[in-house]
Protein backbone atom coordinates (compact mmCIF):
# COMPACT_ATOMS: atom_id res chain seq x y z
CA UNK A 1 0.00 0.00 0.00
CA UNK A 2 2.59 2.54 0.93
CA UNK A 3 4.28 1.45 -2.50
CA UNK A 4 1.13 2.11 -4.47
CA UNK A 5 0.88 5.65 -2.46
CA UNK A 6 4.63 6.73 -2.99
CA UNK A 7 3.71 5.76 -6.72
CA UNK A 8 0.68 7.74 -7.19
CA UNK A 9 2.58 10.53 -5.48
CA UNK A 10 5.52 10.15 -7.95
CA UNK A 11 3.07 10.42 -10.74
CA UNK A 12 1.48 13.79 -9.68
CA UNK A 13 4.64 15.23 -9.76
CA UNK A 14 5.96 13.92 -12.83
CA UNK A 15 2.25 15.17 -13.95
CA UNK A 16 2.75 18.16 -12.33
CA UNK A 17 5.69 19.05 -14.49
CA UNK A 18 5.04 17.85 -17.42
CA UNK A 19 1.98 19.87 -17.27
CA UNK A 20 3.50 23.39 -16.31
CA UNK A 21 5.10 22.63 -19.73
CA UNK A 22 2.57 22.33 -21.52
CA UNK A 23 0.16 24.90 -20.44
CA UNK A 24 3.27 27.50 -21.81
CA UNK A 25 2.70 26.33 -25.40
CA UNK A 26 -1.20 25.95 -24.45
CA UNK A 27 -1.06 29.22 -24.16
CA UNK A 28 1.38 30.73 -26.82
CA UNK A 29 1.26 29.78 -30.55
CA UNK A 30 4.64 31.43 -31.45
CA UNK A 31 5.58 28.62 -29.16
CA UNK A 32 4.00 25.55 -30.74
CA UNK A 33 5.35 27.41 -34.67
CA UNK A 34 8.62 27.35 -33.16
CA UNK A 35 8.66 23.51 -32.90
CA UNK A 36 7.74 23.12 -35.95
CA UNK A 37 9.54 25.94 -38.10
CA UNK A 38 13.19 24.24 -37.88
CA UNK A 39 12.21 20.37 -39.03
CA UNK A 40 9.96 21.68 -41.91
CA UNK A 41 11.81 24.47 -43.39
CA UNK A 42 14.91 21.37 -43.20
CA UNK A 43 12.15 19.31 -44.62
CA UNK A 44 11.70 22.08 -47.72
CA UNK A 45 15.54 22.69 -47.93
CA UNK A 46 16.86 19.23 -48.28
CA UNK A 47 13.23 18.18 -50.69
CA UNK A 48 14.27 20.99 -53.14
CA UNK A 49 17.76 20.19 -53.69
CA UNK A 50 16.72 16.33 -54.04
CA UNK A 51 14.21 17.38 -56.32
CA UNK A 52 16.64 19.04 -58.43
CA UNK A 53 19.16 16.17 -58.14
CA UNK A 54 16.59 13.53 -59.21
CA UNK A 55 15.76 16.09 -62.26
CA UNK A 56 19.67 16.03 -63.23
CA UNK A 57 20.13 12.75 -62.68
CA UNK A 58 17.06 10.41 -63.29
CA UNK A 59 16.65 7.71 -61.98
CA UNK A 60 19.79 7.24 -60.80
CA UNK A 61 19.24 9.75 -57.96
CA UNK A 62 16.23 8.68 -56.97
CA UNK A 63 17.55 6.24 -53.96
CA UNK A 64 20.46 9.14 -52.76
CA UNK A 65 17.50 11.30 -52.64
CA UNK A 66 15.27 8.79 -50.46
CA UNK A 67 18.35 8.29 -48.29
CA UNK A 68 18.58 12.43 -47.84
CA UNK A 69 15.08 13.10 -47.13
CA UNK A 70 15.80 9.93 -44.86
CA UNK A 71 18.56 11.08 -43.37
CA UNK A 72 17.14 14.21 -42.48
CA UNK A 73 13.62 13.43 -41.04
CA UNK A 74 15.24 10.93 -38.51
CA UNK A 75 18.53 13.31 -37.47
CA UNK A 76 15.48 15.73 -36.28
CA UNK A 77 13.96 12.66 -34.11
CA UNK A 78 17.26 13.41 -32.55
CA UNK A 79 17.88 16.80 -32.43
CA UNK A 80 14.32 17.54 -31.07
CA UNK A 81 14.38 14.96 -28.50
CA UNK A 82 17.89 16.37 -27.34
CA UNK A 83 16.54 20.20 -27.45
CA UNK A 84 13.45 18.99 -25.95
CA UNK A 85 15.21 18.01 -22.59
CA UNK A 86 17.96 20.60 -22.62
CA UNK A 87 15.37 23.61 -23.56
CA UNK A 88 13.05 22.40 -21.31
CA UNK A 89 15.45 22.25 -18.53
CA UNK A 90 16.74 26.00 -19.56
CA UNK A 91 13.22 27.22 -19.29
CA UNK A 92 13.03 26.28 -15.63
CA UNK A 93 16.51 28.39 -15.22
CA UNK A 94 15.36 31.54 -16.71
CA UNK A 95 11.97 31.70 -14.77
CA UNK A 96 14.11 30.89 -12.10
CA UNK A 97 12.02 28.42 -10.98
CA UNK A 98 14.86 25.64 -10.42
CA UNK A 99 15.23 26.38 -6.36
CA UNK A 100 11.50 26.28 -6.17
CA UNK A 101 10.94 23.33 -7.47
CA UNK A 102 13.56 21.35 -5.71
CA UNK A 103 12.18 22.74 -2.11
CA UNK A 104 9.08 20.62 -3.12
CA UNK A 105 9.19 16.69 -2.63
CA UNK A 106 10.19 16.51 -6.16
CA UNK A 107 13.36 14.37 -6.72
CA UNK A 108 15.77 14.60 -9.68
CA UNK A 109 14.66 11.06 -11.20
CA UNK A 110 11.12 12.81 -11.28
CA UNK A 111 12.37 15.98 -13.13
CA UNK A 112 13.99 14.65 -15.46
CA UNK A 113 11.14 11.50 -16.30
CA UNK A 114 8.90 15.24 -16.83
CA UNK A 115 11.28 16.26 -19.15
CA UNK A 116 11.66 13.06 -20.97
CA UNK A 117 8.03 13.49 -21.64
CA UNK A 118 7.98 17.00 -23.08
CA UNK A 119 11.20 16.31 -25.22
CA UNK A 120 8.93 13.06 -26.74
CA UNK A 121 5.94 15.79 -27.15
CA UNK A 122 7.78 18.54 -28.94
CA UNK A 123 9.53 15.94 -30.79
CA UNK A 124 6.60 15.24 -32.41
CA UNK A 125 4.97 18.23 -32.82
CA UNK A 126 8.09 19.06 -34.84
CA UNK A 127 8.63 15.88 -36.79
CA UNK A 128 5.11 14.74 -38.10
CA UNK A 129 4.58 17.73 -39.95
CA UNK A 130 7.88 17.34 -41.85
CA UNK A 131 7.17 13.64 -42.00
CA UNK A 132 3.53 14.78 -43.87
CA UNK A 133 5.30 17.66 -45.74
CA UNK A 134 7.38 14.91 -47.32
CA UNK A 135 5.15 12.87 -48.62
CA UNK A 136 2.65 15.94 -50.22
CA UNK A 137 5.39 17.76 -51.76
CA UNK A 138 8.09 14.82 -52.39
CA UNK A 139 6.13 11.63 -52.44
CA UNK A 140 8.64 10.51 -49.36
CA UNK A 141 6.93 8.23 -47.05
CA UNK A 142 9.35 7.60 -43.88
CA UNK A 143 6.73 4.62 -42.74
CA UNK A 144 7.04 2.94 -46.12
CA UNK A 145 10.60 1.91 -44.85
CA UNK A 146 8.39 -0.59 -42.12
CA UNK A 147 7.65 -1.31 -38.36
CA UNK A 148 11.62 -1.08 -38.06
CA UNK A 149 11.01 2.70 -38.47
CA UNK A 150 9.56 2.62 -34.99
CA UNK A 151 12.97 1.49 -34.07
CA UNK A 152 14.86 4.32 -35.45
CA UNK A 153 12.72 6.83 -33.80
CA UNK A 154 13.33 5.01 -30.23
CA UNK A 155 17.04 4.43 -30.48
CA UNK A 156 17.14 8.35 -32.38
CA UNK A 157 15.22 9.40 -29.30
CA UNK A 158 17.09 7.67 -26.28
CA UNK A 159 20.24 9.45 -27.81
CA UNK A 160 18.80 12.56 -27.44
CA UNK A 161 18.59 12.30 -23.94
CA UNK A 162 21.87 11.13 -22.90
CA UNK A 163 23.27 14.34 -25.62
CA UNK A 164 20.45 16.43 -23.56
CA UNK A 165 21.95 14.77 -19.83
CA UNK A 166 25.29 15.31 -20.37
CA UNK A 167 24.27 19.67 -21.34
CA UNK A 168 22.56 19.71 -18.50
CA UNK A 169 25.49 18.38 -16.50
CA UNK A 170 27.59 20.93 -17.89
CA UNK A 171 24.89 24.00 -17.13
CA UNK A 172 24.77 22.58 -13.79
CA UNK A 173 28.66 22.49 -13.57
CA UNK A 174 29.87 25.80 -14.91
CA UNK A 175 26.49 27.91 -15.53
CA UNK A 176 24.99 30.25 -18.04
CA UNK A 177 28.35 29.93 -19.69
CA UNK A 178 27.51 26.50 -20.89
CA UNK A 179 23.79 26.95 -22.29
CA UNK A 180 25.23 27.22 -25.52
CA UNK A 181 25.42 23.85 -25.57
CA UNK A 182 21.56 23.28 -25.84
CA UNK A 183 22.10 24.04 -29.10
CA UNK A 184 25.17 23.18 -30.30
CA UNK A 185 26.54 19.85 -29.16
CA UNK A 186 24.15 17.30 -31.48
CA UNK A 187 25.00 19.84 -34.28
CA UNK A 188 28.87 18.81 -33.81
CA UNK A 189 28.05 15.15 -33.94
CA UNK A 190 26.32 15.30 -37.17
CA UNK A 191 29.96 14.26 -39.11
CA UNK A 192 30.54 11.44 -36.91
CA UNK A 193 26.41 9.97 -37.03
CA UNK A 194 26.45 8.79 -41.05
CA UNK A 195 23.65 10.79 -41.34
CA UNK A 196 23.71 11.32 -45.28
CA UNK A 197 26.91 9.08 -46.04
CA UNK A 198 27.93 5.65 -45.03
CA UNK A 199 30.41 5.77 -42.60
CA UNK A 200 33.32 3.77 -44.83
CA UNK A 201 33.67 7.89 -46.52
CA UNK A 202 34.91 8.76 -43.51
CA UNK A 203 38.86 8.90 -43.22
CA UNK A 204 39.81 5.43 -41.02
CA UNK A 205 41.31 7.36 -37.79
CA UNK A 206 37.50 8.98 -37.59
CA UNK A 207 35.55 5.29 -38.05
CA UNK A 208 35.58 4.42 -34.69
CA UNK A 209 33.88 7.39 -33.25
CA UNK A 210 31.13 6.92 -35.75
CA UNK A 211 31.08 3.83 -34.86
CA UNK A 212 30.54 4.73 -30.89
CA UNK A 213 27.79 6.66 -32.00
CA UNK A 214 24.27 4.83 -32.01
CA UNK A 215 22.95 7.21 -34.72
CA UNK A 216 25.60 6.20 -36.94
CA UNK A 217 24.02 2.38 -36.78
CA UNK A 218 20.99 3.62 -37.18
CA UNK A 219 21.66 5.68 -40.29
CA UNK A 220 23.53 2.88 -41.94
CA UNK A 221 20.14 0.44 -40.50
CA UNK A 222 18.17 2.74 -42.36
CA UNK A 223 20.02 2.74 -46.08
CA UNK A 224 20.20 -0.79 -46.12
CA UNK A 225 15.50 -0.64 -45.17
CA UNK A 226 15.43 1.59 -47.65
CA UNK A 227 16.87 -1.07 -49.97
CA UNK A 228 14.33 -3.87 -48.39
CA UNK A 229 17.22 -5.60 -46.07
CA UNK A 230 16.49 -4.93 -42.37
CA UNK A 231 19.68 -4.71 -40.27
CA UNK A 232 19.29 -6.10 -37.24
CA UNK A 233 23.36 -6.26 -36.47
CA UNK A 234 23.22 -2.34 -36.73
CA UNK A 235 20.21 -1.91 -34.38
CA UNK A 236 21.81 -3.94 -31.84
CA UNK A 237 24.81 -2.33 -31.72
CA UNK A 238 22.91 0.90 -31.27
CA UNK A 239 20.37 -0.28 -28.64
CA UNK A 240 23.53 -1.39 -26.59
CA UNK A 241 25.55 1.84 -27.23
CA UNK A 242 22.54 3.71 -25.99
CA UNK A 243 22.22 1.56 -22.50
CA UNK A 244 26.01 2.28 -22.20
CA UNK A 245 26.11 6.25 -23.18
CA UNK A 246 22.34 6.70 -21.15
CA UNK A 247 23.81 5.06 -17.89
CA UNK A 248 26.68 8.04 -18.38
CA UNK A 249 24.52 9.94 -18.91
CA UNK A 250 22.57 9.84 -16.13
CA UNK A 251 25.41 8.72 -13.81
CA UNK A 252 26.94 12.16 -14.67
CA UNK A 253 23.61 14.04 -14.20
CA UNK A 254 23.25 12.38 -10.81
CA UNK A 255 27.20 13.46 -10.00
CA UNK A 256 26.43 17.18 -10.90
CA UNK A 257 22.92 17.54 -9.27
CA UNK A 258 25.11 16.54 -6.20
CA UNK A 259 27.54 18.94 -6.45
CA UNK A 260 25.09 21.62 -7.39
CA UNK A 261 23.00 21.28 -4.54
CA UNK A 262 25.68 21.34 -2.07
CA UNK A 263 27.46 24.52 -3.72
CA UNK A 264 23.85 26.02 -3.34
CA UNK A 265 24.01 26.22 -7.14
CA UNK A 266 20.16 25.62 -7.85
CA UNK A 267 19.12 28.80 -6.38
CA UNK A 268 21.94 30.95 -7.60
CA UNK A 269 22.83 29.19 -11.43
CA UNK A 270 21.51 31.42 -14.60
CA UNK A 271 21.97 34.54 -12.51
Amino acid sequence: MTGGTASRGSLRRIWGLTYRHLALYRRSWPRLLELMYWPVLQMCIWGFTTSFLVGRAGSTAVVAAGALLGGVLLWEVALRSQMGVAISFLEELWSRNLGHVFVSPIRPWEMVSALIGISVLRMLTGVLPAILLAFLLYAFNLFAIGPVVVLFFANLMVMGWWVALGVVSLILRHGAGAEALAWSVLFGLTPFSAVFYPVSVLPAAVQPIALALPSSHVFEGMRAALDGVVRWDHLAWAVALNIVWMAAGIWLFAAQFRQARLRGALLSIGE
